[in-house]
């Protein structure tokens, strides 16, 4: 990598700044990269634990909670935590949330019954949610945005990794030693992230504002997310679409929307800045980060029903099947890093990515179980490529266009609309293969999956990939609505791209 000038630490009392160098930002990088892996890597490692879990406690009913509970606070914690970042600097947000996550993880793994377990998840979730956000927030403050790109791309390996490895290594502790481990192990990872990021996060800059926390509004907003969450996990698993249950918890959803959405337009310093929410470029570059997180996260799930289902591969097979799609996501991000850094037109990126994947899911879409392995994969590979030309590109030009003191809430807000689609679109693909194969209310996939012919499994994939198609169409027409602001350079001021 070529060293380029970094922007400068803020000394104190006014003092003329120093700048970071390239080694400082490295470290700092990778110390926060290892926090945002813990938050990013316990959303994985516990699926191929439930099963254990549930013996453990002779309690298999509310095994998903262990999930969910972690997904709630996780979700609705990350705006607030980034605007807390705005008001008293990056450093006490991070190791705070570093600090709650492990406490949580001790929680998890001495639990005695499932009740304890569920809360402790969500305690743990309070503290992971907000990592991911945070890791890139601290990118954005020591890194311009023309050359922030080649470490976003630091972010999608780190998802790539934790997407793969995660059920592997939860299945080779449970099996193997005691699904406890899977809760002890962020202990050590977590004080080596404390270690790492301790002393570093203070050349973080920081420049101190006077803010103001709209408590009411942050409670709101976080009510309205958790009731809508818990709509979309319980729909079609635990209740019936229709049902009452679901009913009122979207009803009430709405309502706390629409009072959220009254508060912000009356509070002296609303939790989100209208300015952000005005913002042209901040709204297009979300939504198209919303629609490839989405669908990264459907087809993370629901591709290994089809690798089995399908393809007949095993259960290791098809945990392996991810690799291609998982590790094209991290390389396309490291390249459009570094076309951020080269290109003017940099829309171009994300344009022939997300075209090239919405082509390859219609051709999945059309012969579904007509396709060679060999195929599959080089489509899916195709679609991770995709998906890895947008996430830097949505992410450096959200932040670009923003101010530095609002910096921790957009990333938050951002990160928090991906996070709520992704639930959206999981929710939508797991009701389309339900109703594909015939089941209702409480039924599991896995269980109809292996009930049917594979004709029968593919027709409901068809569908599924199909979907999949229409939400990136929908991110590719936010990515036309988006500006091409310039981006900034090192220094601060707007500078001219080659």
């Amino acid at each position: 990598m070529s060293e380029q000038p970094p922007l400068s630490t803020a000394a104190p009392g006014g003092a003329p700044a120093s700048p970071l160098t390239h080694k400082q930002i490295v470290r700092i990088v990778l110390g926060i990269t290892l926090a945002m892996f813990l938050g990013a890597l316990d959303q994985t490692i516990v699926a191929t634990a439930l099963p254990t879990i549930g013996r453990h406690f002779h309690n298999v009913e509310d095994l998903a909670w262990v999930v969910t509970a972690y997904l709630l606070t996780g979700t609705a914690a990350t705006p607030l935590l980034g605007k807390l970042s705005d008001m008293h600097g990056r450093r006490v947000i991070m190791l705070s949330a570093v600090a709650i996550f492990i406490a949580g993880s001790v929680a998890c793994a001495l639990a005695p019954n499932m009740t304890a377990l569920i809360l402790a998840r969500a305690f743990q979730g309070f503290g992971g949610g907000a990592l991911i956000a945070l890791a890139q927030t601290v990118i954005a403050d020591i890194v311009s945005p023309r050359e922030r790109g080649r470490y976003q791309g630091y972010i999608a390996a780190v998802f790539a990794l934790s997407s793969v490895g995660g059920p592997v290594l939860g299945g080779i502790l449970t099996e193997h030693i005691d699904w406890s481990l899977i809760f002890w192990i962020n202990v050590p990872l977590g004080a080596l992230a404390l270690g790492m990021t301790w002393h570093m996060l203070k050349l973080v800059p920081f420049h101190k504002r006077e803010h103001r926390l709209d408590g009411i509004g942050a409670v709101l907003m976080m009510l309205a997310s958790v009731s809508l969450l818990l709509a979309l996990s319980s729909g079609g698993a635990r209740y019936p679409w229709l049902s009452p249950q679901i009913a009122a918890l979207v009803a009430g959803s709405v309502v706390l929307w629409l009072l959220f959405a009254w508060r912000l337009a009356r509070a002296p310093e609303p939790f989100l800045p209208l300015n952000i929410l005005r913002n042209k470029v901040v709204r297009a570059a979300t939504l198209a980060g919303s629609c490839t997180m989405g669908t990264l996260v459907g087809m993370t799930i629901f591709l290994p029903l089809y690798f089995e289902g399908v393809l007949g591969l095993t259960a290791t097979q098809s945990g392996l099947a991810l690799i291609p799609m998982l590790g094209a996501v991290t390389v396309a991000a490291l390249l459009a890093g570094q076309g951020l850094m080269r290109l003017k037109r940099y829309k171009r990126i994300p344009v022939a990515g997300n075209a090239g994947a919405i082509a390859a899911l219609v051709i999945m879409a059309i012969f579904p179980d007509r396709l060679s392995m060999a195929a599959v994969m080089a489509l899916t590979c195709i679609v991770g490529l995709g998906f890895g030309m947008v996430f830097p590109v949505s992410t450096v030009c959200m932040q670009n266009a923003v101010e530095r003191p609002q910096m921790g809430i957009a990333t938050g807000a951002a990160n928090f609309f991906r996070a709520l689609f992704a639930a959206l679109v999981v929710a939508i693909l797991g009701a389309i293969v339900l109703g594909g194969l015939g089941g209702g209310a409480g039924a599991s996939v896995e269980v109809l999956a292996r009930s049917v012919s594979v004709h029968d499994l593919g027709l409901a994939f068809r569908m599924v990939f199909a979907v999949c198609a229409a939400v990136l169409a929908c991110g590719l027409g936010f990515i036309f609505a988006l500006e091409e602001v310039p981006l900034r350079g090192p220094g601060g001021p707007a500078a001219e791209p080659l």
